[in-house]
């Protein structure tokens, strides 16, 4: 039995820990987990563009509901979460190389930058979800101009409508021009679902860098087996990617 296990590189006295029993080397095991996380990604792509389907399918029928709701979208923030994301992207890319080369202190400050650029992009995030909770502009509610969320400086600034005064009345301009720009929640509606479920993948992202923290605590990851760091930069960098479709889709357009 001695021998039949050491002829498949399987000799329990010599077995590399990292890798596992039904791999012949690191290559393979490589190889095999490379070809997972395509197709994992492959499914994540079908998954985002049934949203980008909903979302062309909506725009092309209410054109003028899309580019009034994204008045009340902070282009600002938008862009500062962008900027976030893509530095996230090459830490998360310079993590593999450093995995690659053995270099722990180094994977260990790429992988905390990418985990701090994440929870830097979920702030952002709750600071828009916050005004526009709080200003009532949300999923399947009508844009009301009468809410005291007006007086923010951002619709101030974007035109959208007129400011009430000290006393909270809103005059009958806004209240006509609100008439005549119904349904923006239908907008919200698009907004919260495709950014809601961008953020869960963004917590999934977090969650899985702390794993690779923990494995590479265990002496998990080494020089051979770097694979789980560049699997996670791969989903990382899929998140990055919708992202980067969000932003003009929603703020700018």
């Amino acid at each position: 039995m001695t021998t039949i296990a050491a002829d498949h590189g399987h000799d329990d006295h010599h077995h590399d820990p990292t890798l596992a029993h039904h791999f012949e080397d690191h290559h393979h095991q490589f190889d095999a987990g490379k070809l997972g996380i395509w197709l994992f990604l492959g499914q994540e792509l079908l998954f985002f563009g049934g949203l980008f389907c909903a979302y062309a399918i909506y725009r092309g029928m209410h054109p003028e509901i899309f580019v009034n709701g994204s008045k009340f979208l902070d282009t600002n923030l938008g862009a500062i979460n962008t900027c976030v994301l893509l530095f996230s992207s090459l830490t998360a890319a310079w993590s593999v190389r450093c995995a690659q080369l053995g270099q722990k202190k180094g994977l260990y400050l790429t992988i905390a930058l990418t985990i701090l650029c994440a929870f830097g992009f979920l702030g952002i995030k709750y600071v828009e979800y916050s005004h526009k909770i709080h200003g009532g502009v949300v999923w399947g509610e009508s844009f009301n101009p009468t809410h005291h969320a007006l007086e923010e400086a951002h619709l101030l600034n974007s035109g959208v409508v007129p400011v009430p005064d000290h006393h909270g009345h809103v005059d009958e301009e806004a209240v006509a021009l609100s008439k005549s720009k119904p349904n923006l929640h239908t907008f919200f509606s698009i907004y919260f679902v495709m950014t809601g479920l961008h953020g869960i993948h963004v917590v999934a992202g977090i969650l899985a860098y702390f794993w690779l923290l923990w494995r590479i605590s265990a002496g998990a990851i080494t020089k051979d087996n770097y694979g789980p760091v560049d699997f996670v930069a791969l989903y990382w960098h899929l998140v990055d990617l919708v992202w980067i479709y969000l932003f003009p889709l929603l703020y700018l357009i």
